[in-house]
């Protein structure tokens, strides 16, 4: 990058006043934004943190940090620590000797933090803001209070700076939510990032931020990545931002790029038998093509590739079918194209399997990238890793897409977590060694053929392999799973329960007939209940529906009824014809399966809030628009078969 780029982060975690409470984030979020901002391949950063410091060092090193720059520099400020609001309402960050009633004096204002922004000659800056405010202090302080409304993003309204384009504020959470740390809000849990700073990391380190995937993330793509991020990972917090930017900020370079290579052309001669007359010419080019295909120069490969597809598209039907038959040959293979990981315990090691990419090179050449949160991708000899992490219970389900230069692939990947305290198997096998290295959602998986060990690939981030073994090769951590699946390779230790031979044999009891084991059936317990919101919805349709039918039936029966008593005239009784009709009973029959419909409804909003974790993206959204289809037939019907029996039975004793 061009630009000189320069980053602050600013992390407190410990405070001498009793009423601030210990936060477990600040020290993960700043090795791990540090990292990730300094590395040149994503950031490129000039990062410098400032970690427990007391108020005058943070507004020393603050200012400092903005003064004498120039109109290229970009820069950033990261804060992670508590936010306090005066009785006034000013809006301070604590630092590690901050003393709430002493806020001038002993905090950093909101407001100098402002002034040195505006003041900048910085061409772009951007502040992040991890806050925790209000009621992130520990519980019956007397010196630490929520007054009000904290509107963290009022306090950063200000004009563009004088020497650049502006300016970009984003927080972690609006004006009375919490910065949650985490999935939970435990003393003793371990450290780790918060989920705001979490997603910024994670974003940027794997490129899922990247969403137009044109290789660069820009503030305005990072914001909205980590909006759906941290909605998904906890409803009750919401990110916010204000923003003041004359065109885009690119903030950090992407790995999740497409695949682009710069073909070599194809020699003259080739071109000129490509382009002959003669048919079986134009043959043998493709032929030659086809071996140029299969080279360990990615740039030769690419250039036959593209003289492949021009033949596929204008050549005669017998010779792009040829030219069609090659480039199947380098399209991204996967093996296998299924993970199950079977059940494993929350907050367990994450677990791990391999998948296997077949093909010559230009066919292993492809870009990976996870669709989940929970799922995590790595590079491995032969393809890939794919790891599942264990921090929500349920059954869960996503895809690994690979993108490659013919195509892309999709490896699907299952996994159903189970609550912590459930008793693990005996015969599990530990998990393996490495499994707590940084993860990457997104990389450039490159495996070259065992004749070509050193093949160059130019292609940004290539992770150097070597050749695929075949797809039967075992999964460096072969995990057991409650469908069982055929293994091969050996494990590291042996399988449960008696090994064949003649002296077993006799014993062994049939598949058919094997009691199942605690881990099935609390899979079984986990499915089964994630099952109870969607029978909940399509009952309610159902007697939605039937309410609604009724009440149409009791409106035509009564209009029936009105029209008899008028033409009696005088001496008509309308109640009689109700009676005779038999207005009441589908009145009645409406009413009452109007308002189970209803309560129906309302369980299975509740069962999707209360234990979301059990239910995938797809079930929960038709069992959202269910639920909304059931609520608008029924909620009508009630209140129409209310007025219509209201009004049976006022018109009967006037009429």
């Amino acid at each position: 990058m061009t630009e000189s780029r320069h980053a602050l982060i600013i992390a407190n975690d410990r405070y001498d006043d009793q009423g601030l409470k210990k936060l477990r984030a600040p020290a993960q979020d700043a090795a791990a934004l540090a990292e990730v901002l300094h590395d040149p391949e994503i950031g490129d950063f000039e990062v410098d943190v400032v970690r427990n410091e007391p108020a005058h060092v943070m507004r020393r090193r603050i200012q400092g940090f903005f003064t004498d720059r120039r109109r290229g520099d970009i820069m950033l400020l990261h804060f992670s620590c508590h936010g306090i609001k005066s009785e006034s309402g000013e809006l301070y960050f604590a630092a590690s000797d901050t003393d709430p009633r002493l806020l001038d004096a002993t905090a950093v204002p909101a407001q100098f933090v402002r002034q040195c922004m505006t003041r900048t000659r910085a061409g772009s800056t951007v502040l992040f803001l991890d806050c925790c405010y209000g009621g992130a202090f520990s519980r019956g302080s007397a010196s630490v209070r929520a007054s009000g409304e904290v509107n963290v993003l009022e306090s950063f309204e200000a004009e563009t700076s004088p020497g650049g384009r502006g300016w970009a504020v984003i927080t972690a959470s609006n004006s009375m939510e919490y910065a949650f740390e985490g999935p939970d809000l435990a003393e003793n849990s371990a450290p780790r990032p918060s989920v705001f700073t979490h997603a910024v990391v994670q974003g940027l380190e794997s490129g899922e931020a990247d969403l137009d995937e044109d290789g660069k993330i820009s503030c305005d793509e990072l914001y909205e990545y980590v909006f759906d991020h941290v909605r998904e990972q906890n409803p009750n917090q919401t990110p916010s931002r204000t923003m003041e930017m004359q065109g885009d900020l690119h903030l950090a370079h992407s790995r999740r790029g497409r695949i682009k290579i710069a073909g070599i052309p194809s020699p003259p001669y080739l071109l000129d038998a490509i382009n002959s007359e003669n048919p079986l010419t134009r043959q043998g080019a493709v032929q030659e093509l086809r071996s140029r295909l299969r080279d360990d120069s990615l740039p030769i490969a690419e250039g036959a590739r593209q003289d492949l597809e021009e033949i596929a598209r204008n050549d005669i039907r017998q010779i792009a079918d040829q030219a069609v038959g090659a480039l199947r040959e380098i399209r991204v293979a996967p093996s296998p194209e299924h993970l199950d990981f079977g059940s494993v315990p929350e907050g367990s090691a994450p677990r791990r399997q391999s998948v296997t990419l077949g093909g010559p090179p230009l066919a292993r050449h492809c870009v990976a990238q996870s669709k989940e949160s929970w799922l995590r991708v790595e590079p491995s000899t032969t393809g890939l890793n794919i790891r599942v992490e264990t921090f929500t219970q349920g059954p869960l389900a996503g895809d690994v897409v690979l993108k490659g230069v013919a195509g892309e692939a999709v490896v699907h990947v299952e996994v159903v977590v189970e609550p912590a305290h459930e008793p693990e198997t005996t015969s599990e096998p530990p998990a393996p060694e490495g499994t707590a290295s940084p993860p990457t959602e997104t990389l450039v998986v490159h495996t070259p053929p065992p004749e070509a060990p050193a093949a160059t690939d130019p292609s940004p981030s290539p992770v150097p392999a070597q050749s695929p073994p075949p797809a039967t090769a075992p999964s460096p951590s072969p995990l057991p799973s409650p469908t069982p699946a055929p293994t091969s390779g050996p494990t590291s230790g042996p399988a449960p329960g008696p090994a064949p031979g003649p002296s077993s044999a006799p014993s062994s009891a049939p598949s058919s007939t094997k009691a199942p084991t605690g881990r099935e059936e609390q899979t079984s317990r986990v499915a089964s209940t994630s099952r109870r919101a969607p029978a909940f919805a399509t009952v309610a349709i159902v007697l939605a529906v039937t309410s609604v039918v009724g009440f149409v039936e009791a409106a035509a029966r009564a209009v029936d009824a009105i029209d008899r008593r008028a033409d009696e005239g005088q001496g008509g009784d309308l109640k009689t014809h109700i009676s005779d009709l038999g207005v009441l009973t589908p009145l009645i029959w409406s009413l009452v399966t109007a308002a189970v419909a209803l309560v129906l409804v309302a369980l299975a909003r509740h069962d999707l809030r209360e234990r979301r974790d059990h239910y995938t993206k797809s079930a929960s959204n038709v069992t959202w628009a269910l639920t909304t289809l059931a609520k608008s037939l029924a909620l009508p019907a009630l209140l129409l078969a209310v007025l219509t029996g209201l009004a049976c039975l006022v018109g009967q004793e006037l009429w």
